[in-house]
């Protein structure tokens, strides 16, 4: 897609200090990005469902199905980063764009003709093949606002494309964010389920939910007030000598960024924070943490670090946060690394060719790095898991182009609610 004037001037004005895309890297780290973000949507293409565009949570690095109770079971949030990921491969020609469009056009239409929905709001985990709830999941917001992440991109992408740009309109318009809003803490609701109804959790402190704060605010049917903007609180975390806000694993500095282009903004009083680079001092801090824990894990080093919420030997971890030394293993997570390269690619690139040179033949297949390795135990974990090869295709393609950042941000909705909350400095 050629970049039009106006489009240029937006997004020079939007990344005063990283406009130069692709020069941050070297022709060399082109080209293992390249290699690593094809294997990335190698994943969302072979297992999205050609009719519904629902895809496998999770699958073997080797391109076979896990057995058992995953055997069909879809995280709707995927839906968002796979409409993102056949963006990014249609521009970059990685499949026959036809054959691309084909498969949005019926994601989009299941999504608005047929998947479940409760006011606009979908299930967290659901079958692959017909969209029906599984495991007595929540209707979940952040997955709700991922989809919804997904859906804009598509019609910013595909804006001359009626049908697209009618459909990603209905979707958004029919999500109704004031029902999920808790009126007195100005807070939006975790979720609801039909057994429980409203959840008393509340999205209450900085974490991943900037998105779907602002797709709220944004919402052209049923908005929000900016004011539920500052209503969630900024934890203060201090690690290693660096100073940031949020305490989470390092996924919640990624996920919202990873459409949001924050750069260069700060929001109004009583934060005033560049949440860009707030992102950017939680990687650098990241990886300081892990470097502190050597004397535990020696193998960790300024070229293998990185935790995330991720597997484990022993099973699913939502582990490193500033507080979750105890609980590590010396497990290794990929997607730590590689989805904060769009905020600082001078310490995540070595790690993710480190990692490849000396450890390809065991953690790296067909859809890229496995979910998770632990260097001490020699532990390589089966399986991806599709949030996490989705962050890294987002964020590469972030630090190559900035074709994502661009695509989500011309939507008039989100550009209005952009303009509610933040400034340029």
């Amino acid at each position: 897609m050629t970049l039009s004037r106006r489009d240029f001037l937006w997004l020079a004005a939007a990344f005063p200090s990283v406009f130069a895309f692709g020069e941050r890297i070297s022709a060399s780290d082109d080209t293992f990005l390249e290699d690593l973000s094809r294997r990335s949507f190698l994943f969302f293409w072979e297992h999205s469902d050609p009719l519904t565009g629902l895809v496998l949570d999770r699958v073997r690095n080797d391109g076979t199905s896990v057995s058992g109770r995953n055997l069909e079971v879809a995280s709707t949030a995927l839906t968002g980063f796979a409409l993102t990921g056949m963006c990014i491969a249609s521009d970059r020609r990685w499949a026959d764009p036809n054959q691309i469009l084909d498969r949005v056009h019926a994601i989009l239409r299941h999504f608005a003709y047929h998947q479940d929905h409760v006011r606009g709001w979908y299930y967290h985990f659901v079958n692959r093949k017909n969209g029906e709830r599984v495991w007595a999941s929540e209707l979940s917001t952040i997955d709700t606002a991922l989809v919804l992440a997904g859906v804009l991109t598509a019609q910013q992408y595909y804006r001359d494309d009626a049908e697209i740009f009618d459909l990603a309109s209905t979707l958004y318009r029919r999500v109704d964010f004031q029902w999920l809003l808790n009126k007195q803490t100005g807070r939006l609701r975790m979720g609801w389920d039909p057994e429980s109804g409203l959840f008393r959790s509340e999205w209450k402190a900085y974490d991943e939910e900037a998105l779907l704060y602002l797709l709220g605010i944004g919402s052209p049917t049923h908005p929000i007030p900016a004011t539920c903007w500052y209503r969630v609180e900024r934890q203060a975390a201090e690690v290693c000598g660096y100073r940031y806000i949020g305490r989470g694993p390092l996924f919640t500095h990624q996920y919202s960024q990873a459409w949001l282009a924050l750069n260069g903004l700060r929001d109004g009083q009583p934060f005033e924070i560049d949440y860009f680079q707030n992102s950017v001092v939680a990687t650098y801090a990241h990886r300081a943490y892990c470097l502190s824990l050597r004397g535990i894990h020696p193998h960790y080093s300024e070229l293998l670090w990185g935790i995330s919420a991720s597997d484990s030997e022993i099973g699913y971890i939502n582990w490193g946060g500033p507080k979750s030394r105890d609980d590590l293993d010396g497990t290794v997570v990929p997607c730590a690394s590689a989805g904060s390269l769009m905020f600082a690619p001078e310490i995540c690139l070595p790690v993710l060719r480190y990692m490849h040179e000396q450890f390809a033949l065991y953690i790296y297949g067909r859809y890229g790095f496995v979910d998770a390795f632990n260097p001490k135990t020699l532990w390589v974990n089966p399986d991806v898991v599709g949030i996490d090869v989705g962050i890294t295709l987002l964020s590469a393609e972030n630090l190559r182009s900035g074709r994502v950042w661009r695509w989500f941000n011309r939507s008039p909705d989100i550009q209005r609610a952009t303009q509610q909350i933040f400034q340029r400095y």
